[in-house]
C-alpha cells in the first residue's frame, strides 16, 4: 500500500473519529501505521537486495544473457548518437555497414548495461583505428578485465545502475538545449517575494491577506504546471548525468593501490578530470532529481516527498534550480561527453572480452604489418553457429566465382567483417589474422533508390565510383568487397565494364576481393587477381554445398540443374541445356 494512501485514509480516521476517538487511540494507529510502513520498507529492501545478489551473480556465471535485448524502434534508431557526434575520417560508411550486415554483428556484441556503453560500442565498431598504439590501449583494458574479474562485475553492475535515458539518446537533449531559449529566474523570485507582503497583510486585514495568498499559489500553481511540461523531457538528461557522476565517485573509490598505474587508474585519472568540472551541477540537484520521477507527482508516495511536491508547486524551487543546471550544462557539454566517452570506452572493451568467450569457434588478436599481404586462417563469419571454417592468403586481388549458393557472398563477408573487428575491437573470428591497416569499402548488397528514383545501376556504379575516389586519395590502403558487379546491366556492357573496373581496384593502393557467375572475367583478369571459387556436389537427385574454398576458377554451373531439382518441365531444362552448351562451343546464341 503506498504511504501516501496510508497517509490519506489516518487522516480521514481522525476527521471522522470525532470526539469519540481519545489521543491513545492516535497513538496505537499511528505506531501499528508506521510498523507496517517499516515492514514494508524492509521486505523490499530485502528483495532489492537479493535481485542484486542474483544480478551479480550473473555477472560471474551468465553473462552471455547480456546480449538477449529487445529494442524499440526508437532506441536502436538513436543509438548511432555517438557516432554521429564524433564522425572522422576512415570511419566505416553507410553503404558498407549495411552490405556487411554491421547493425546484427552490434547486436551479437552488445554486452553493454548502459547507453553510455551501447553507444560507444556502436561508434567503435564503424571506427577502424590506423595506428597499433590506439589498440594497444584497448587491448589492455580487455586483458586486464580478464585477470580481474571481481573489478569487472563491480564495474559492469555500476554500468547497470547507470542504465538508459528511455527510447532517447541523452545527446538528443543536449543538442536541444537551444531549444529551451534563455531561462531567467527573475520571475520566480518575484512570485516568491510576492509572499511577504501579503502575509503581513493578514495582521492588517486577515480576509484581504487569505484571499491574496490563495490567489498567489493559485497562479503560482498554474505556472509550475505550464513550465513543468516544457521541461520534464530534460530532466531525464541532468538526471542521466548525475548518475554518470556517481558512477565516477565508485570507481574513485575502489582505487586499488596495487593497481596504481594500471590501464584502468589512467582512465579513471581521465574521468576525475572531467566529473570535478561538473561538480557544481550537483548543488541541491534534489530539488530537481527527486521530481523527476513523475509530471509535478511523487513517485513514491512518502509524506516528506507529497510535502515537497506542494513547496515545488508554490515556490517554484525545481524550475529555479533547473535554470541554474541548464545554463551551467550549456557552459560544461564536452565534460559531460568525455565521461560519456570515457565510460562508454570501459564499458566496450568489458564487452569485448564477453564477446571473445562466446566465439566457441575460436578467436584470435590480429596482426598488423606493413606491405600488400592479408591472410586469413581458419576464419568465419560471427553469426555463423556451425561454420565452415576458411584459409586464405592473398598478395593481389581475388576474383571469386562459383555456383549460386555456394558461398562466394558469405566468404566475401567472412573476410570483410573479420578486417573490420581486426581493427576495431582488436578481435577476429579465426585462428589467424594479418593485414596492414586498410580503409575498407564494400558494394554488395546495394537496390534501387525508390526516394531519389535511381536504378540498381546507377546505385551500384555511384558505390563503386566512391571506393575509386578513396583510393585515390591514398592516405591508406583501400580493402573492398565486391558482389556481383554491375549485375545491373546487359551481359555485353557488364562484362566490358566490370573488366575495365576490376581491373582499376586491382591496382596498387587498392585490395579488392569480387564474387561474380561472370565466368570470362578469370580469364581477362588473370594478370590482375588470383582464382578462387566454391563448388557443390550432386547426388541422390539433390545438390549439397560444402562450402570450402578451392584455388582456381569454377568448373560447374547448377543454374539449370537448380531448375530441374524445383520440378520445372523436362523440356524447358533441355532447351536450356542445348542453348548453354551451343554458346560455350560456338561463342553465339541461339534459340532452339
Amino acid at each position: 500500500m503506498p504511504v501516501r494512501l496510508v497517509f490519506f485514509l489516518l487522516c480521514k480516521q481522525v476527521a471522522s473519529g470525532g470526539g469519540s476517538v481519545n489521543r491513545m487511540e492516535y497513538i496505537v494507529m499511528a505506531a501499528a501505521i508506521a510498523a507496517f510502513v517499516i515492514v514494508l520498507l524492509i521486505l523490499e529492501a530485502y528483495r532489492a537486495r537479493q535481485e542484486e545478489k542474483k544480478f551479480i551473480q550473473g555477472l560471474y556465471e551468465d553473462y552471455f544473457r547480456l546480449s538477449d535485448k529487445k529494442y524499440s524502434l526508437e532506441r536502436f534508431a538513436n543509438i548511432d548518437s555517438y557516432y554521429l557526434r564524433h564522425k572522422r575520417d576512415g570511419q566505416i560508411d553507410d553503404i558498407t555497414w549495411n552490405d556487411l550486415g554491421m547493425d546484427d554483428i552490434f547486436r551479437r556484441m552488445n554486452y553493454t548495461l548502459s547507453a553510455s556503453g551501447e553507444e560507444y560500442l556502436y561508434y567503435a565498431l564503424r571506427t577502424l583505428a590506423q595506428e597499433e598504439g590506439e589498440l594497444g590501449r584497448f587491448e589492455e583494458l580487455v586483458t586486464f578485465w580478464e585477470g580481474h574479474p571481481d573489478r569487472r562485475v563491480r564495474f559492469q553492475f555500476l554500468m547497470h545502475k547507470l542504465g538508459y535515458t528511455g527510447k532517447y539518446s541523452l545527446y538528443d537533449y543536449i543538442d536541444n538545449l537551444d531549444y529551451l531559449g534563455e531561462r531567467s529566474n527573475t520571475k520566480h523570485f518575484v512570485l516568491d517575494l510576492l509572499f511577504l507582503p501579503l502575509i503581513g497583510m493578514l495582521w492588517v486585514n486577515f480576509s484581504v491577506g487569505v484571499i491574496g495568498l490563495i490567489l498567489l499559489m493559485v497562479y503560482n500553481i498554474t505556472v509550475y504546471f505550464r513550465e513543468k511540461n516544457e521541461i520534464d523531457p530534460y530532466v531525464i538528461s541532468f538526471a542521466y548525468i548525475l548518475r554518470l557522476m556517481a558512477v565516477c565517485d565508485e570507481l574513485e573509490k575502489e582505487k586499488n593501490a596495487s593497481e596504481k598505474g594500471s590501464v584502468l587508474c589512467r582512465e579513471l585519472e581521465r574521468i576525475s578530470t572531467h566529473k570535478k568540472r561538473l561538480q557544481a551541477m550537483r548543488r541541491n540537484s534534489f530539488w530537481v532529481m527527486s521530481a523527476s520521477a513523475g509530471r509535478g507527482g511523487n513517485a513514491s508516495g512518502d509524506i516528506v516527498g507529497v510535502l515537497m511536491d506542494y513547496v515545488r508547486m508554490v515556490f517554484h524551487v525545481d524550475l529555479i534550480k533547473f535554470n541554474r543546471m541548464l545554463k551551467f550544462l550549456r557552459d560544461h557539454v564536452e565534460d559531460v561527453d568525455a565521461l560519456i566517452g570515457t565510460l562508454g570506452y570501459l564499458e566496450t572493451t568489458a564487452a569485448v572480452w564477453i564477446f571473445r568467450q562466446s566465439l566457441n569457434n575460436g578467436w584470435c588478436v590480429p596482426e598488423f604489418a606493413e606491405g600488400e599481404r592479408i591472410s586469413l586462417k581458419e576464419g568465419y563469419h560471427p553469426l555463423l553457429h556451425e561454420p565452415v571454417k576458411n584459409s586464405i592468403t592473398a598478395e593481389r586481388g581475388v576474383l571469386l566465382t562459383g555456383s549460386n549458393a555456394s558461398g562466394k557472398s558469405t566468404f566475401l563477408k567472412t573476410v570483410a567483417v573479420n578486417a573490420v573487428l581486426a581493427q576495431t575491437v582488436h578481435t577476429c573470428a579465426a585462428d589467424g589474422y594479418s593485414a596492414p591497416f586498410f580503409h575498407v569499402y564494400s558494394s554488395m548488397a546495394l537496390r534501387d533508390d525508390l526516394d531519389s528514383g535511381e536504378s540498381y545501376y546507377i546505385v551500384e556504379i555511384k558505390a563503386l565510383k566512391r571506393i575509386l575516389d578513396a583510393a585515390a586519395a591514398g592516405e591508406r590502403p583501400v580493402l573492398c568487397f565486391v558482389d556481383e558487379v554491375l549485375r545491373g546491366t546487359n551481359t555485353v556492357e557488364r562484362i566490358a565494364a566490370s573488366t575495365q573496373i576490376l581491373q582499376s581496384l586491382g591496382s596498387a593502393g587498392i585490395f579488392c576481393f569480387a564474387a561474380t557467375h561472370d565466368i570470362e572475367l578469370t580469364d581477362l583478369l588473370g594478370n590482375d587477381y588470383d582464382n578462387y571459387h566454391f563448388e557443390e556436389d550432386v547426388r541422390e537427385g539433390d545438390i549439397f554445398f560444402s562450402y570450402r574454398l578451392y584455388s582456381g576458377k569454377a568448373t560447374t554451373r547448377n543454374a539449370i540443374r537448380l531448375l530441374e531439382l524445383m520440378g520445372y518441365d523436362e523440356e524447358i531444362i533441355e532447351r536450356a541445356s542445348r542453348q548453354a552448351e551451343h554458346f560455350l562451343a560456338l561463342g553465339e546464341w541461339k534459340l532452339t
